[in-house]
């Protein structure tokens, strides 16, 4: 009999609906980030009401009013990226300016407008119209309707001078419930009075379940019947197993929340290098945008995954030679004598830049990003790589720098290649498809190491996008398709003496990285708040538990049942 998909329902039936003081009931989705909370939940203010249509006599009036709402929007959006303190909240946010900014959601809104629409319905209509050409083109393209959904709400409460849909504020704090979140309002959360997350929506790999891990909350998404939940019901929320508890007494609340406290103390006071029980080491690297995200990571061994297109997302034209140097020597210098892996530049189709020139694609996904836009702009890449070999001469470093997307031994041969023509000695790349996984041990014949992707490869093996919220249950990390993949790249660079990485979110999951040391893999990188729960589950468990725990989850039909076979190293004596 098949398990059933994580997310896909209710312990004991439908989805139940309390309000305070409610007989409890537990609710089942995706959790996406480890911990435990406890406290009322309230939901996110919904879009704002649209009035009847109205025929309007001053078309001019009425495009003023609309074009000023987008601009607003705009310039909010480009506020908050600038004032946030996390460098992937803040990408998310300026691309999300850029949508609003987009000269043909203007156009749209002006047609509009020009038909006799009030502001307010012309603003909807455009977001609609650009929201299916946005669903249609698929791929991360459709990623981005869930931002202009936000776009669209925020503009036409600007234009009705309404509360702008957000973070509810009870005075004190609180479980937040949404069918999902913006990017925009995930970047802004408060981590000192948002206890934790549960979406309808989202999937392990969404924005929400990205940001909510580097904010350190526990977090739950896919959860069906969430928005149910009324105002103000207790809540106990474990974002390991994915379950939320409604209507619990204030007793076991407190207790919850004294739980959490006290492992929250434990986790701040641990440091040190990764490492099994009994001292197999696994080193634990940062996934970071800019030098700023070392200090947040200050104890972690390294960087293992330096995602330099944040310094490219924002800008209309491509960043010159000596901007891209100063940007990576100050992470060489923030990190002296420590391990830096720099991928270079992941961008393309589906993540449009600019200056890139690319056409539109009809399955951006599949298309040309990553490694592949060097097909028609080699330059970009050999400036890149200048950049970086010329930042490591001026600071003494010794970076380890890898391609994303490679799929074939003669991308891996190319970019050696060019690499290594530049003084560049330790040359990697990104696991990200299905094809080169299977080739590993062709490729690291080429290259110096490997660094699984588990976000995109998990997409491609699963033929399930990232942000299908329905498909949410394929893309859980660990479904035993995906951990295949992982074992046979960790099994090729045990063969040729090679590491092999993981930067992908699987990294950050603290039983499932037990799992991957037991897989082989020799290094993880993840956001600077998983760094000591993952550091923690090592320490629990000898690298012979955690071998015990892969083969299970290997051999298990599904991920609720790799899960049970992971927590085998839980249970036994660290020697």
């Amino acid at each position: 009999m098949p398990e059933p998909a994580p997310g896909t329902g209710v312990a004991g039936g439908a989805a139940p609906r309390p309000g305070p003081g409610a007989a409890s009931g537990t609710l089942r989705g995706l959790g996406v980030g480890p911990g435990l909370a406890a406290g009322k939940a309230f939901r996110m203010a919904g879009p704002p009401p649209l009035p009847a249509p109205a025929a309007r006599t001053d078309p001019e009036r009425e495009r003023a009013a609309a074009l000023r709402a987008l601009a607003a929007i705009g310039a909010e959006l480009e506020a908050r990226a600038a004032a946030a303190a996390d460098p992937a909240a803040s990408a998310i946010l300026e691309a999300q300016a850029l949508i609003a900014a987009y000269p043909a959601l203007r156009e749209s809104a002006e047609e509009n407008t020009a038909a006799g629409m009030d502001a307010a319905h012309a603003i909807d209509a455009a977001c609609a119209r650009h929201r299916e050409e946005l669903l249609a083109a698929g791929g991360r393209y459709a990623e981005r309707a869930a931002d202009l959904d936000d776009i669209r709400n925020r503009a036409v409460a600007a234009v009705l001078d309404l509360p702008a849909p957000g973070i509810p504020d009870p005075g004190h704090p609180f479980v937040l419930v949404a069918a999902d979140l913006a990017p925009a309002d995930t970047a802004g959360l408060d981590p000192g009075t948002v206890l934790a997350l549960v979406t309808e929506e989202g999937g392990p790999t969404s924005h929400t379940a990205i940001l909510a891990r580097a904010l350190g909350l526990p977090a739950v998404v896919r959860c069906p019947g969430a928005t149910g939940i009324a105002d103000g019901t207790p809540v106990a929320v474990d974002g390991t197993t994915g379950e939320v508890r409604t209507g619990i007494g204030e007793e076991e609340a407190a207790a919850i929340r004294r739980r959490a406290d006290a492992e929250r103390r434990r986790l701040a006071a641990s440091t040190g290098p990764g490492r099994t029980a009994d001292g197999h080491p696994v080193e634990l690297l940062l996934n970071i945008g800019s030098a700023a995200d070392l200090r947040a990571g200050a104890d972690a061994e390294g960087v293992g995954l330096f995602r330099t297109e944040f310094l490219f997302l924002d800008r209309r034209r491509e960043p010159g030679f000596d901007e891209q140097v100063a940007a990576y020597e100050a992470v060489f210098r923030a990190f002296p004598g420590g391990k830096v892996v720099v991928r270079t530049l992941d961008a393309g189709s589906d993540k449009p830049l600019p200056f890139l020139g690319e056409r539109r694609e009809p399955n951006p996904a599949l298309g040309v990003r990553g490694l592949r836009v060097a097909r028609h702009r080699p330059e970009v890449l050999d400036t890149q790589l200048d950049a970086i070999a010329a930042a490591a001469r001026a600071s003494g470093a010794e970076p380890w720098v890898m391609a994303p997307m490679v799929s074939t031994v003669a991308e891996a041969d190319d970019f050696a290649a060019r690499a290594r023509a530049r003084g560049i000695t330790r040359v990697g790349a990104m696991i990200e498809v299905p094809a080169a996984a299977l080739l590993a041990d062709r490729l690291l014949e080429r290259l110096d190491f490997l660094s699984v992707g588990t976000n995109d490869l998990s997409q491609y093996a699963f033929a399930a996008d990232r942000q299908h919220g329905e498909l949410a249950d394929l893309l859980d990390p660990w479904q035993p398709g995906l951990l295949r993949l992982v074992a046979e790249c960790a099994r090729a660079g045990r063969e040729a003496g090679k590491p092999v990485g993981v930067c992908g979110e699987a990294a950050a999951d603290p039983p499932l990285a037990a799992v991957l040391a037991g897989l082989g893999v020799t290094s993880l990188s993840m956001s600077a708040p998983s760094l000591a729960p993952v550091r923690e589950a090592l320490a629990g468990r000898t690298l012979e538990r955690c071998r015990v725990g892969g083969r299970l989850a290997l051999a298990a039909a599904g991920p609720a049942r790799a899960r049970e076979g992971g927590a085998a190293g839980r249970r036994a004596p660290t020697g």
